[in-house]
């Protein structure tokens, strides 16, 4: 028997939980579902062991059983049902929460190639430099490259989450506006949106919408962001 639930993944989906009765005994589980979603959600699909090891934890806290990728609770005879629906979708919230964390180690390893990159292209960068907008906030950009022919700021767009995509779209594209007076006069700074491409996240209205503050490149055309940040002539 299926159980809608009032509870939701990150992403917004509905989690379902799946009820089986068997000679007196109730087991409750998600087949498998918040697992699946988890890997789903993730670039590497490959889940460290620190994060092996907060899964371990949800559920002995919880007293969920892991079975063949399941999340499995058998359901005690003086245990309200309710209760232990309760607590099964509790462990698929906190262990779909570590997708969280999944996120911003996908974010860091892509920030991590792009400076290497930067290095072996041999072209001075400052990461994270901080720029004071004309709304008076001050806006964190990702790099600051000076090279000969051109300065340039880069963004880089990294999530493995479609329903992180726009926000993350949004964001950059009020950086750029908060800091596009720096395009003009001596400053001469170019703006790069840098588009981690590695899985199929984005949408062309994501592209197109940058595009008409900044340059837009991929991280899957190496050759055209380096004619970004450092031109030839």
């Amino acid at each position: 028997m299926r159980i809608r639930t009032p509870y939701l993944y990150p992403d917004g989906d509905i989690i379902d939980l799946y009820l089986q009765e068997k000679a007196g005994q109730i087991t409750l589980t998600d087949l498998g579902d918040t697992l699946r979603w988890l890997r789903m959600q993730t670039v590497t699909r490959q889940k460290t062991e620190k994060q092996e090891a907060l899964i371990r934890d949800i559920c002995l806290t919880l007293g969920i059983e892991q079975y063949r990728g399941m999340l499995l609770l058998r359901v005690k005879q003086n245990e309200p049902l309710a209760s232990a629906i309760t607590r099964l979708a509790q462990a698929t919230i906190r262990v779909s929460d570590l997708w969280f964390t999944f996120r911003t180690r996908a974010f860091e390893s892509i920030q991590e190639e792009v400076a290497e990159f930067l290095l072996e292209l041999k072209i001075p960068f400052t990461p994270n430099e901080k720029v004071r907008g004309r709304s008076g906030r001050t806006r964190t950009v990702d790099f600051h490259t000076r090279h000969p022919r051109q300065s340039a700021f880069i963004e880089v767009l990294s999530t493995g989450s479609r329903a992180a995509a726009n926000a993350k779209v949004d964001s950059i594209f009020a950086t750029w506006s908060d800091i596009n007076y720096l395009k003009v006069g001596q400053n001469d700074i170019k703006f790069v949106s840098l588009f981690d491409d590695t899985l199929d996240i984005w949408t062309a209205d994501n592209f197109q919408f940058l595009e008409q503050i900044s340059d837009v490149t991929y991280w899957s055309r190496p050759e055209q962001f380096a004619e970004l940040v450092a031109p030839k002539s």
